[in-house]
């Protein structure tokens, strides 16, 4: 009986597969789709103005959630890469009301990303995140020009370059040295360790003028409760904030250096459904119009 005969294929430029990705699918989801994934983030507490939400669903599953909102009007790393969007120190009630229009009409920003641990390192994330950009983008009732990202793990995890994301120079915190100086004054625990500044001020012997101090340094260093509408309430809102909220408050504003990141819109308004398979990601260059056809 002769030996079978035995086939070894070898291929040029192997890739690995993760074949339940053919079963994954990107659709509109809800604040309930939020809600189960949630406590995998670590900014699990709020959600951004205005949300819109995103859910990768396998079968019946939820397995991963992004969720847009409405861009900030100043961002220091807009203006350097945008510097039309700039103020110039001229500006005026009706080009900084007309600054926000145009930045709602046109941009929309990625505030929230959670995809399940079951689900990670296979390439899900990434593709998601191109594939929202270009249906949230592309809807024709609002189609916009800018998707950004503003993300301290893209520093460690290049998910939103592979995304198809252009990244500008990271930039420290704009209260850097000022944050480092309060920090050094007041404490003797590292400035990035909130727990350790935590229990410095719950043992400490002027625990209230130690508390006081944060409020005023926070109150008068972040700029979320000088600008807008939430300064005529900020100091009323600061009284009340707890220990921990004030502490990661004030490294929020002098530590925290998140990636800005930004894609441009490719697709014709109206050109992509409101429904796609994650491997539709496949199918053109990150930054090409969607070719993937049902």
């Amino acid at each position: 009986m002769s030996d079978p005969e035995l086939i070894v294929q070898r291929f040029e430029n192997p890739r690995a597969r993760f074949t339940l990705a053919e079963d994954m699918f990107v659709e509109r989801g809800t604040a309930a789709d939020w809600e189960l994934l949630h406590d995998l983030h670590y900014k699990a507490e709020a959600l951004p103005f205005a949300p819109k939400f995103w859910r990768l669903v396998i079968g019946r599953d939820t397995i991963g959630v992004l969720v847009t909102g409405a861009p900030k009007g100043m961002l220091r790393e807009r203006h350097i890469t945008f510097p039309n969007l700039k103020p110039n120190g001229q500006d005026t009630k009706m080009t900084n009301t007309n600054r926000y229009k145009f930045l709602n009409k046109n941009f929309r920003v990625i505030s929230r990303f959670v995809v399940d641990t079951m689900y990670r390192g296979i390439g899900a994330g990434y593709r998601m995140m191109n594939l929202v950009s270009r249906m949230e983008a592309a809807e024709e009732a609002k189609p916009l020009k800018v998707i950004e990202i503003q993300s301290s793990m893209s520093k460690f995890n290049i998910f939103g370059q592979k995304a198809g994301f252009k990244f500008a120079p990271p930039q420290n915190a704009n209260k850097y040295d000022a944050g480092l100086k309060f920090f050094r004054s007041h404490f003797d625990a590292t400035p990035q360790d909130f727990e350790a500044v935590v229990t410095e001020i719950e043992t400490s012997s002027n625990q209230d003028k130690l508390i006081q101090a944060c409020r005023d340094f926070y109150l008068r260093n972040s700029a979320m409760e000088n600008t807008g509408a939430a300064r005529d309430r900020a100091q009323e809102k600061v009284a009340g904030m707890s220990v921990r909220d004030l502490i990661k408050g004030i490294q929020q504003v002098s530590l925290a250096s998140p990636m800005y990141g930004v894609w441009k819109v490719v697709d014709r308004p109206g050109s992509v459904p409101a429904r796609l398979p994650l491997l539709a990601f496949d199918c053109q260059g990150t930054s090409e119009p969607l070719k993937w056809a049902p």
